[in-house]
């Protein structure tokens, strides 16, 4: 077992997909930086409410509620874009390709291991079993 950041992952997956630290440590960046846009957001927010609250006086609870609004909308924004690139960056990783490369060159391909859409009807009397032994359809 590896061990990513809090999480234990199964030495069979990081070894089939050896940039998975570098794309959980982009992530966690994404996130953070979320969080930060959240704080940052909320609190000049609040000031510029406070510089408002004098030509238009409202209470307390208003101004922390838009406040908090204005965060979340900017933190989910960022938080979103910065995710983008995590997932543009792990493509790369796997496939030494840009998205926008993959995209222009027909599209990403299907893993080899789906079967084609005219062996299906064989397919399906294949019975695939986990490391549990629940039936995989």
């Amino acid at each position: 077992m590896v061990t990513l950041g809090l999480r234990r992952v199964e030495d069979g997956v990081a070894a089939k997909h050896p940039a998975l630290q570098q794309y959980a440590a982009c992530q966690s960046h994404a996130f953070l930086k979320g969080i930060g846009t959240f704080l940052a957001g909320s609190g000049a927010a609040f000031a510029v409410q406070k510089l408002v609250n004098r030509k238009v006086p409202y209470g307390l609870q208003w101004s922390l509620l838009l406040a908090g609004a204005a965060g979340s909308l900017a933190s989910y924004a960022v938080t979103r874009a910065e995710t983008q690139k995590c997932s543009d960056f792990w493509i790369y990783l796997e496939t030494g390709k840009f998205p926008q490369e993959l995209a222009m060159a027909g599209g990403v391909s299907q893993p080899a291991d789906l079967p084609s859409p005219e062996d299906r009807g064989s397919a399906a009397s294949l019975v695939r079993k986990n490391k549990y032994g629940d039936i995989v359809e």
